[in-house]
């Protein structure tokens, strides 16, 4: 069930989505992320649906990205060896 995908994220081993990055590429996403919240938390402060309006949209696009970048894709995994 590979998709194609550049493989940034190692799939999960339980459960479905994807798991740590194993690429500078999916560390560089992940960092980017943690800067945006982090600045997010600098900037705003106790704004709660200003923080809200930052990090629901970063949140969705990191989502995608992983989703987009998980060696062999998304899917069902119950453990062992994943045939992708």
């Amino acid at each position: 069930m590979d998709d194609g995908g550049p493989g940034w994220f190692a799939p999960k081993r339980f459960g479905y989505g994807g798991g740590r990055p194993i690429s500078w590429q999916g560390w560089l996403v992940v960092a980017v992320y943690v800067g945006i919240a982090l600045a997010a938390a600098r900037l705003i402060g106790a704004k709660p649906l200003a923080m809200a309006g930052v990090l629901v949209p970063a949140t969705a696009v990191l989502i995608l990205i992983v989703a987009k970048t998980t060696r062999g894709g998304w899917h069902w995994r119950w453990g062992g060896e994943d045939p992708d």
